[in-house]
């Protein structure tokens, strides 16, 4: 090979070990948003209902915090064995293309080997967290319509949303691995094959879609909250499987225009290429709306009136284990004061200000520094228009060895990195108000004010 052409990334990192990365990076992003949250003085495992009694947790946990240290030891582990795998294949084809499918064995095995090691039976590799993965998937896959759904399952689905098209991946790879694929070309999707992927793509699509349908049927729900979310999901589908049907549309262009037709992305003439693009386009933008408003409880894109804002005093949450001491607030910050000596309520224990003014588009909690909204809301919109984009498996089909599809995957996995910090904050703080107000009722009104009398509540809003 001319050491000046380019080695394309078919040969140097083929997509059964992009897969293996994305994977990894997952976990990592896993690690960092429990050390992260630890880090703010929140118990993650309160906020994402891990300490509910439920069976498969250890009963002789000393701390109610949900470890970061076994996820950390279990991506070093992964990371180890991927990167390996990985070198080994790069040694034995010494970016050679002619024998990239001689030695695809080894991504076989190094796949093989981490399918074998999540589900081991015995203690090692951090079988607890492998454990908490394998019964999280289990619920969400097979629990009855009268399951209740737990906000770590909801945190989990979401997440696995963002690994939609890995998932559609995973069955490339498999194509590619067994005898008579190659690591160079995706397989030919042709006839019914060419449902498999958008179907698999949807998986997790349906699995939140069934989760807001259980959350609609519970006796407790009176909203249309449930519903209105599983539209979110539901609009999806016309994109993944409106970009499977746009095969349909290049041939019948191909019989008008000739082959070049098969070569160019827009198709804007015919009807089924603008019917995707209105749909990705709806899913974007409603699901960017849903982020702000419900997922992250932000005012940006809610219809409000107009108030007085101004800078928010810093939010202070307590030591772990401590008794929350008394703040003294200014005249526009009322404090929520509560203590426990329990662990399991870190960041309810301690003092939680409202604000009666605050930034616009944001809301009276507010965990971290402000500039941290801002950024997060443009790189959320600038990602989820990318993503729904990701999503239509005909944009790539043709070029599965392009860094571009790569990066697109790795930038989906930093925003749901960011979107778990904002929506477990706003998970946190919508529970400190609901126990603030459990406390407001048997502390004497002279002692705790929770919000100024003329004005309706803000955490109320969605």
């Amino acid at each position: 090979m001319d050491s000046g052409d380019a080695i394309p990334l078919s040969t140097s990192f083929p997509l059964p070990f992009r897969v293996l990365f994305l994977i990894g990076l997952g976990i990592l992003g896993w690690a960092t948003n429990l050390h992260g949250l630890h880090l703010l003085g929140i118990d993650a495992g309160s906020a994402l209902e891990l300490h509910s009694g439920r069976a498969f947790l250890p009963t002789n946990s000393s701390s109610s915090r949900v470890s970061y240290m076994p996820v950390y030891r279990l991506f070093a582990g992964y990371a180890t064995w991927c990167f390996a795998g990985w070198s080994f294949f790069r040694l034995a084809t010494h970016s050679n293309t002619m024998l990239v499918d001689a030695f695809k064995y080894i991504p076989a095995l190094s796949s093989l080997g981490v399918l074998t090691t999540l589900i081991c039976p015995f203690e090692l590799c951090q079988k607890r967290e492998r454990d908490l993965f394998l019964q999280s998937a289990a619920r969400c896959l097979f629990s009855s319509m009268d399951s209740p759904v737990y906000f770590s399952d909801v945190v989990f689905a979401d997440v696995f949303t963002s690994f939609a098209k890995v998932l559609g991946d995973v069955w490339l790879s498999l194509c590619m691995l067994l005898p008579g694929g190659s690591l160079l070309s995706p397989p030919p999707l042709d006839g019914l094959s060419q449902w498999i992927l958008p179907t698999l793509m949807s998986l997790p699509y349906i699995i939140r879609f069934r989760q807001c349908l259980i959350e609609h049927r519970s006796p407790t729900n009176t909203s249309k909250r449930p519903l209105l979310n599983a539209l979110k999901y539901a609009s999806s589908f016309p994109v993944i499987f409106l970009s499977a049907a746009q095969r349909n549309v290049v041939l019948e262009l191909a019989e008008e225009k000739g082959e070049l037709a098969t070569r160019e992305p827009w198709h804007g003439e015919h009807p089924l290429f603008r019917l995707w693009l209105l749909a990705a386009a709806a899913n974007s933008l409603y699901s960017f709306w849903w982020d702000l408003t419900n997922d992250w409880g932000l005012n940006l894109l809610k219809p409000r009136s107009v108030e007085s804002r101004s800078n928010p005093r810093p939010l202070v949450l307590p030591s772990l284990h401590s008794k929350a001491s008394s703040i003294a607030g200014s005249s526009d910050t009322h404090i929520v004061t509560q203590s426990h000596t329990s662990s399991s309520h870190q960041v309810l224990g301690g003092a939680i200000y409202r604000h009666q003014s605050y930034p616009y588009g944001l809301r009276p909690v507010l965990l971290y520094p402000l500039p941290v909204y801002p950024l997060v809301m443009f790189f959320n919109l600038v990602l989820r228009m990318t993503w729904s984009i990701k999503l239509s498996s005909h944009l790539h089909s043709q070029s599965e060895g392009s860094a571009l599809i790569l990066w697109l995957e790795v930038a989906e996995v930093l925003r749901r990195w960011m979107w778990v910090f904002i929506r477990v904050e706003w998970e946190v703080a919508k529970n400190a108000h609901h126990k603030s107000q459990i406390m407001t009722i048997r502390t004497a009104p002279e002692e705790v004010e929770l919000m100024p009398s003329h004005r309706s509540d803000p955490m109320d809003d969605d």
